[in-house]
């Protein structure tokens, strides 16, 4: 299972960006989907879990501004960030876990910054 991760980039304080995630075999609606972040210096942390059932769950810092979703027939991945503040900047990694394995795809650089 491969997994991409694409669509970060810079963008102002407050602005908005969706990142996408694209899986390579058609297995979304068994799977927990993952977003996690690693900012410059900083450990890698969670950002959001979509479960195979559609249930979603945010860290604390992202609550109300971040949203996970899922497209099954397009094997993607999506994580929609508003209200972005300089503290978001990171690396974005999306994870998905399928048949007792976790999987894991390269990054997509947020940089939120004026």
């Amino acid at each position: 299972v491969q997994l991409q991760a694409s669509g970060g980039g810079l963008v102002q304080p407050g602005g908005s960006l969706r990142l996408s995630c694209a899986v390579s075999k058609s297995i979304l609606s068994e799977s927990v989907m993952y977003w996690h972040r690693q900012a410059p210096g900083k450990q890698r942390e969670w950002v959001a879990t979509i479960t195979s059932g559609g249930s979603t769950n945010y860290a604390d810092s992202v609550k109300g501004r971040f949203t996970i979703s899922r497209d099954n027939d397009e094997n993607t991945v999506y994580l929609q960030a508003k209200s972005l503040k300089p503290e978001d900047t990171a690396v974005y990694y999306c994870g998905l876990h399928y048949s007792g394995a976790t999987y894991w795809g390269g990054g997509t650089q947020v940089t939120v910054s004026s």
